[in-house]
């Protein structure tokens, strides 16, 4: 902003000076013209009062031109001008200055042809004769018949010139003074229309560097004043929309952050132009590595990379699935719509990724769980209709026979009525249409009623059932389900325990890494164990390790399915350690409190 307040200084002393100049021009003219005037019109009365008091002889003769030419120069010297008598045709008789034979005719001179047309004349001419610009004036004049003609006087305008000269010199010097006190005041008005501006300038630059909190600290009623807040309010506005702008980029980008699906938007080269945590972590890359890079980069990915690119050349919407192995395997939904301008002009494709592994998982499951409860529905259905119908048919005539028929039959019945009540337990469980009633329970009266429940079984196959529970030790939670969770557990131990074998009832209270009150229940066995490959599948519905065994001993194959839900509702967790041959403990940690 300094140079255009030089700038400006300049144009403005520029001004003033060609004002000044133009002003000390026409002064000069001015004084020159009235300074002449004023000559002209003393001289005029000076050849006035010589043609009164002026003697006046016959103009004929040489005696006439010595007379004239010696009383010119008497009058010269006495008027301090040049003095000339000319005859009326022209020819000079009489100059103070020079000799009037050898002087042209004076006729046609401007200031006697004036003169006779006016009654007096004047001009301003350079005369060759003294070498300087003079002054004539000249003045018709009649004296009695002896002469008839014109007197003239003529002065050198080197005194007006000089007095010009001083003038200048005077005004020059005043000039230099006014335009020095011009400068600093031109300075002094361009600062003040600069320094304002210079504000509003430095401001604008801050705003445009995206500092929106500047302003201009302002208080004038004039232009300038209305400028700066024009600026502020412009800052204000910029500040609140990109405010607002912020805001909802905060918005979009929580939201982005926070989805559970993937989203990738493929641009219509093929680059990458956005994509968020989720997308990142489907894709195994670290966060903002992809950005503005191909699409063709995720090698890995080839059959998804693929069909991105098939969607970005055909420019349609995209509903596939496809798997990818990171290593386990992985089922992603694309579902693609692509982009378009406000002129129709195509941008790229727009892509939402779903992982969808857990539902098909669950779609498989739910298959195999309708297969396997028509298959366990059918086996007991079966032999009770196979039975009932041989008693109906009367095949049967021994009494101990269809005795043990019906005894299948009841069995069968029983069994039939336990898998339709642990699915409907476990529907319960899963769909949590079962709340919870937490209450404190104290564990060592808690578990003998149990063990007292599982002991008549226990019996049967000499199993010898022990338990190791601290008298002072309570848990909270709910009684019917933890009741649920150990008769499971230890009916299972009984049940693949053989005869003369040990089941153990363990509970004991510890604290986690955290701190945290726990309870740990502990069902230990003698039995047969569980292989190393079937132990990841255990707590699957209807798995068994021994499908033979498990149907001979009455079980459905979904108690430990219960169990795991049951634990799960508890905010507790299950694990199990087994060897074949050996024995098996199942591990059960839950809160001591619940929150």
């Amino acid at each position: 902003m300094r140079p255009f307040r030089i700038r400006l200084t300049l144009i403005l002393m520029i001004m003033i000076g060609i004002s000044m100049l133009g002003a000390g021009i026409t002064m000069a003219q001015v004084f020159k013209k009235s300074h002449i005037s004023a000559l002209e019109d003393n001289m005029i009365r000076e050849i006035k009062i010589l043609s009164q008091t002026f003697y006046f002889p016959p103009e004929n003769g040489e005696d006439a031109v010595a007379y004239y030419t010696r009383e010119s120069k008497e009058l010269a010297a006495l008027t301090d001008s040049r003095v000339t008598f000319i005859k009326k045709d022209g020819t000079v008789i009489g100059d103070s200055e020079s000799d009037p034979m050898h002087m042209d005719n004076h006729s046609k001179r401007e200031e006697i042809v004036e003169a006779a047309n006016k009654g007096y004349g004047q001009a301003i001419r350079h005369s060759s004769t003294l070498g300087e610009d003079m002054l004539y004036v000249a003045v018709p004049f009649i004296s009695a018949g002896n002469f008839d003609g014109y007197i003239r006087l003529s002065v050198s305008l080197a005194s007006v010139d000089e007095g010009v000269r001083r003038g200048w010199t005077l005004m020059v010097g005043g000039l230099a003074v006014l335009f020095v006190v011009a400068a600093f005041v031109s300075y002094r008005v361009a600062a003040g229309l600069t320094s304002p501006l210079e504000k509003i300038t430095r401001v604008a630059g801050r705003i445009s560097k995206l500092d929106y909190d500047a302003r201009v600290n302002m208080h004038r009623n004039d232009e300038i004043g209305e400028l700066g807040k024009a600026i502020n309010g412009m800052a204000d506005s910029l500040q609140n929309q990109l405010q607002t702008i912020r805001d909802k980029e905060d918005l979009l980008q929580s939201v982005l952050d926070n989805m559970t699906s993937g989203i990738l938007l493929v641009d219509a080269e093929g680059s990458i132009a956005l994509i968020n945590p989720a997308a990142e972590r489907m894709f195994h890359v670290s966060s903002g590595q992809m950005y503005g890079r191909s699409i063709s980069e995720l090698k890995q990915y080839y059959e998804l990379t693929r069909l991105i690119k098939d969607g970005i050349t055909e420019r349609q919407v995209i509903h596939e699935e496809r798997s990818v192995y990171t290593p386990e395997e992985t089922i992603l939904r694309l579902d693609g719509v692509p982009m378009f301008g406000e002129d129709d002009a195509f941008r790229g494709m727009l892509f939402l990724l779903q992982d969808i592994t857990a539902i098909r998982r669950l779609e498989n499951m739910r298959s195999e769980f309708v297969a396997n409860v028509s298959h366990e529905l059918k086996t007991p259905v079966a032999a009770v209709k196979g039975f009932a119908e041989t008693l109906l048919g009367g095949g049967v005539k021994d009494e101990e026979l269809a005795r043990s028929f019906l005894q299948i039959i009841y069995d069968e019945s029983e069994r039939l009525n336990r898998l339709i009540s642990d699915i409907l337990d476990l529907s319960k469980i899963e769909s949590k249409r079962s709340p919870m009633d937490y209450a404190p329970i104290h564990l060592a009266s808690f578990c003998s009623s149990i063990m007292d429940t599982i002991e008549t079984v226990a019996k049967k196959k000499r199993i010898m059932l022990h338990s190791n529970i601290p008298e002072e030790l309570f848990v909270e939670a709910d009684e019917d389900k933890l009741r649920q969770i150990l008769i499971n557990l230890l009916s299972n131990a009984v049940s693949y325990t053989q005869d003369g074998g040990k089941v153990e009832l363990i509970i004991q209270d510890c604290q986690d890494a955290e701190g945290t009150e726990k309870v740990l229940i502990k069902v230990s066995d003698t039995g047969i164990g569980i292989p190393k490959k079937d132990q990841p599948r255990i707590f699957e519905r209807f798995y068994r390790v021994d499908k033979g065994r498990s149907r001979s001993s009455g079980g459905t194959g979904l108690g430990l399915s219960i169990v795991k839900h049951l634990v799960d509702q508890h905010h507790g967790e299950i694990s199990v350690e087994s060897e074949l041959g050996i024995g098996t403990t199942f591990t059960v940690e839950l809160p001591m409190l619940q929150d």
